[in-house]
């Protein structure tokens, strides 16, 4: 498969964001065990609540959207529904995604590329956040230079959504020795060190999804 063979429609977003939806509820105890460690704990009842609803609302949407309007649709249903940081972050990943897809019918590598990159920039302005600040962003920049990397590099859509998914994943282990510098977690200071951030955790879940389901 070429960059160019890959065309995502509305229904390949819902299988996406609907398989990521299950993922977070599987495990949204381990990701408030996770954000026990020096949070508030509440990271995956969050997230839970959020991704319930979703699971419910989406298929009651309109089924002809263009990508973009579904992907602002997930947005601000997310930061209605999860509501506090995670809320505003989640929704705003999506939310520049769908700036970026704009009014495009279907979405190719190059354009997912161009909206993970806008998504990645607008966790930055929103939280303030660099790399090695041990925040969600830990695992969605690798990810998002991965992915570009592999493209440029001719890969095929589905191994550069892989190689993007294991960079998240390995962004995620790395959080693990990082002394957390945003949020309440940054109160902890160095007792922070030694457990993976809860956010780092959920957005390698929803780079795997990603990897599983559009490529």
């Amino acid at each position: 498969m070429t960059t160019m063979e890959m065309s995502l429609t509305r229904p390949d977003l819902e299988r996406w964001i609907l398989d990521f939806a299950h993922q977070i509820i599987e495990q949204h105890v381990v990701l408030s065990d996770l954000d026990a460690a020096s949070g508030d704990a509440d990271h995956g009842s969050n997230m839970e609540r959020g991704m319930s609803a979703l699971l419910q609302s989406v298929p009651g949407w309109d089924s002809t959207a263009l990508p973009g309007e579904f992907l602002k649709q997930v947005g601000l249903h997310i930061v209605s529904s999860v509501g506090g940081s995670s809320g505003a972050l989640y929704g705003t990943i999506f939310l520049r995604m769908a700036r970026t897809v704009g009014d495009a019918p279907s979405i190719n590598a190059g354009l997912l590329s161009d909206a993970f990159e806008a998504a990645a920039q607008g966790v930055v302005e929103r939280g303030n956040v660099k790399q090695g600040d041990k925040t969600m962003y830990d695992a969605l920049a690798p990810s998002v230079q991965a992915l570009r990397a592999q493209l440029t590099a001719k890969k095929s859509p589905s191994e550069a959504l892989q190689s993007a998914a294991a960079a998240a994943e390995a962004g995620r282990d790395a959080t693990a020795d990082m002394v957390a510098r945003k949020g309440k977690s940054s109160y902890a200071r160095e007792k922070s060190r030694g457990f993976i951030d809860p956010g780092a955790t959920s957005v390698a879940m929803l780079i795997r999804s990603a990897a599983r389901t559009l490529g």
